[in-house]
């Protein structure tokens, strides 16, 4: 009998976005009847106890892969993805791919021609969106290849759009931005005092990060707040995607990153019920507009007028656009949608 299989492991703590969008797939795979072929999932902080019980899962996933089994590996996997894969091949099972973050990109510690060497080992790749898999293809990635979309994002809590009720009727709109704080990845929002002239920008992180950051009547400064906590309680009515030191355009790593990547940050503000701003220039503006779940702008400059022109009504639809994918993530549509492709297509090859 075939068996759909992963590999879990211990994570350093649950509240980086990484961790939880890795452990959110675990939950839905579990869901779906999927084995866990390695370790019981733990969270110990040690790095050299995080070391030993990881490589034991490894260990003893390759006694435990059988014959006709099919592995959602979740990448990166640092040490172990090509091993992994190889031992699957050994006893012959297959292996679907699922990206989360693509090392040539974001962090740059390998080669573009060393990531596609290393993702051939997989059967099938899952990537993050229709652009990054465009892109994996254009740069010599031959292997059969789907797309996620948007990232699922598991909560007990729901934000519909009855929670927000007639708020944006009667005051300045409130743009959310939820994230850590940092010179190379945030730096634009010093300069949004001088432009926010026509709404509020509500900032929760540490601004200890940002040296320079100041409030003012048109930045507010909440401080961190945990993830759940931000889901039952943020007031806002858009949430921002947007990195660089740029108010015209999403700069530097992290934010041309945003051309090519899923953030996860964007579901986090559709469970919290919020709708999001992102760059035009985005892998998942795309996705933004025809789901109808917020406003693309080529500049944050632009934001003021465009919110100016969104009616009551506008927001509204938005708002239950917002309610219908946010039920979708919490149910892991996308990672079952996308499965259930790649399911197919490994049946009749």
């Amino acid at each position: 009998m075939q068996r759909i299989c992963y590999i879990s492991r211990n994570y350093r703590g649950l509240t980086s976005s990484g961790n939880k969008a890795k452990t959110d797939y675990e939950d839905t795979l579990a869901e779906m009847g999927a084995v866990n072929l390695a370790l019981r999932r733990t969270t110990y902080r040690n790095k050299v106890l995080t070391f030993v019980l990881n490589l034991m899962g490894i260990v003893k996933y390759a006694f435990c892969v059988r014959k006709d089994d099919v592995l959602v590996l979740q990448y990166p996997l640092k040490k172990y993805f090509t091993l992994v894969c190889r031992v699957a091949h050994w006893r012959k099972a297959r292996v679907v791919a699922l990206i989360h973050d693509l090392g040539s990109m974001r962090r740059r510690k390998l080669t573009v021609g060393q990531e596609i060497s290393r993702l051939s080992n997989a059967d099938y790749v899952i990537a993050s969106n229709e652009v990054m898999k465009q892109w994996l293809e254009q740069k010599g990635l031959t292997i059969p290849m789907g797309a996620l979309g948007l990232h699922d994002y598991r909560s007990d809590i729901f934000r519909g759009c009855e929670v927000r009720g007639t708020r944006y009727e009667k005051k300045l709109p409130i743009i959310v931005y939820a994230g850590a704080l940092a010179m190379r990845k945030n730096a634009f929002m010093l300069q949004m005092g001088d432009i926010a002239n026509d709404y509020q920008l509500h900032v929760y992180g540490n601004a200890d990060g940002l040296p320079g950051l100041q409030p003012s009547p048109s930045v507010v400064i909440k401080g961190f707040m945990p993830a759940e906590e931000f889901i039952a309680k943020v007031e806002g009515d858009y949430g921002l995607v947007w990195d660089g030191d740029s108010l015209d355009a999403c700069t530097g790593n992290f934010g041309e990153y945003l051309r090519y990547n899923s953030p996860h940050k964007l579901s986090f503000y559709i469970r919290a019920g919020l709708p999001v701003v992102v760059w035009r220039e985005a892998a998942l503006a795309s996705i933004v507009e025809k789901e109808g779940i917020g406003l693309c702008i080529d500049s944050i400059r632009q934001l003021g007028e465009r919110l100016a022109a969104i009616t009551p009504e506008q927001h509204a639809t938005m708002l239950r656009n917002v309610s219908r994918v946010s039920q979708k993530m919490s149910e892991g549509g996308f990672l079952r949608n996308a499965l259930q492709e790649a399911m197919l297509h490994l049946k009749t090859s």
